[in-house]
C-alpha cells in the first residue's frame, strides 16, 4: 500500500483546471455534471483513504477494543508514518464526519422551516409572500417543488421578466440543481481541495438555470435584465442555504454571459476528445485524477482488509 495510501488527498489538486475552464468554455449542464461527480468521488476516495490510516493510528491506543493483531508490526508497516499520521487521522476524520453531519442536518432543518412558514398558504406552484424584503428561490421537497417569491420583488419586474424569474427557479426544480449543491458542499467538507469545484457548481448552476430561462422565455436579454434589477434590489434569501434568484454567483458574469450568444451544449465525447485544447487537457487532467484517486482507494482497501483479516485471530 505504502504512500500510494495517500494519494486521494491531494489528488483534488487536479480538478482545480477543469473547474475553471468549464466555467467559460462548456455548458453550464456539462459543467454542473462533470465537477458534481469528480467531486463526489474523490471526496469518498479521500474519505475511505482518512478511514485507512486511522484503523493504524486506533490500534496504537492503549486500552483499544480493535483485537491486539491490529497492532502487529505487519498491520504498522502497511502505512508509512503510522506513528505521526495513524493518530491525526483520528482527528481528522472525526472533523469530517462532524462536518458532514452538521451539513446534512442544517439543510434539512432549513428545509422544515422553509416549508412550515408555507403551511397556511394554497397548495400552488408558486407561493406569494406579503413581504418587503424583495427575494425569491426555488424550495424541493414536499408533494412538489414550489417557487417562492415576495410581493416586494414582483413590484420591482415587469411583466415579461416575472416570467423569466418563474422560469428561473422553475428550472431549479425540473433538474433538481438542490442534490448538486448538496453533493459538492459535503465534497468540500470532506476534502478543503474541493472547495474551488464547489463554488464552480453554485454558479454553474445558476447559469444553467438562466439558460433553460432564456429558452422558455424566449429572450435572453430579458432575462439579464430581470437578474440584473433582481439584484439591485434583493438582501438575498433569509435563510443561507436556499439559492436566490439573484443572490447565487456573480451576477455580472451572468448577466454579461445572457447578453452574448447562447452555449454550445457538447456531448461527453467531444469534450474528451479535444485532447490538444485546454479543457480537454483539464478534463482528462481531472479525468485521470478521479480514476487514480478511486483504483488507490480500492488498492488500499483491499491490502489493509486482507492483512487485518490474516492479523485477526479466529
Amino acid at each position: 500500500m505504502g504512500v500510494f495510501v495517500f494519494l486521494p488527498l491531494v489528488l483534488p489538486l487536479t480538478a482545480w483546471p477543469i473547474a475553471r475552464l468549464a466555467e467559460q468554455h462548456l455548458h453550464p449542464r456539462t459543467t454542473a455534471r462533470l465537477l458534481t461527480g469528480v467531486a463526489a468521488v474523490m471526496a469518498a476516495c479521500s474519505t475511505v483513504c482518512l478511514g485507512l490510516v486511522m484503523v493504524v493510528g486506533t490500534a496504537q491506543l492503549p486500552g483499544n477494543p480493535l483485537p491486539d493483531g491490529w497492532s502487529d508490526p505487519e498491520v504498522r508497516e502497511a502505512v508509512p508514518y503510522d506513528e505521526v499520521v495513524g493518530k491525526a487521522a483520528i482527528p481528522a476524520l472525526c472533523a469530517v464526519l462532524v462536518a458532514c453531519g452538521r451539513m446534512l442536518w442544517r439543510h434539512g432543518r432549513v428545509r422544515r422551516r422553509a416549508h412550515r412558514a408555507l403551511a397556511g398558504l394554497r397548495e400552488t406552484e408558486v407561493a406569494v409572500l406579503p413581504d418587503d424584503d424583495p427575494y425569491a428561490y426555488a424550495l424541493p421537497g414536499g408533494r412538489r417543488g414550489r417557487v417562492v417569491v415576495t410581493t416586494a420583488l414582483l413590484d420591482c419586474l415587469e411583466p415579461a421578466e416575472r416570467r423569466a424569474l418563474f422560469a428561473h427557479e422553475r428550472a431549479h426544480l425540473a433538474a433538481r440543481h438542490h442534490r448538486f449543491l448538496l453533493a459538492v458542499q459535503l465534497a468540500a467538507r470532506a476534502n478543503p481541495f474541493l472547495r474551488p469545484l464547489r463554488t464552480a457548481v453554485t454558479y454553474a448552476a445558476e447559469r444553467w438555470a438562466d439558460e433553460d430561462a432564456a429558452q422558455a422565455v424566449g429572450s435572453r436579454r430579458t432575462v439579464a435584465r430581470a437578474i440584473g434589477k433582481a439584484a439591485l434590489v434583493s438582501r438575498g434569501t433569509p435563510v443561507a442555504t436556499l439559492a436566490g434568484f439573484a443572490a447565487a454567483g456573480p451576477v455580472p458574469r451572468r448577466v454579461a454571459a445572457l447578453l452574448g450568444p447562447a452555449p454550445v451544449a457538447r456531448g461527453w465525447p467531444s469534450v474528451f476528445t479535444s485532447v490538444f485544447t485546454s479543457v480537454g487537457l483539464a478534463a482528462w487532467g481531472a479525468a485521470v485524477g478521479t480514476a487514480v484517486s478511486a483504483m488507490s482507494s480500492a488498492n488500499s482497501a483491499v491490502t489493509m482488509v486482507l492483512i487485518l483479516r490474516a492479523a485477526t485471530p479466529l
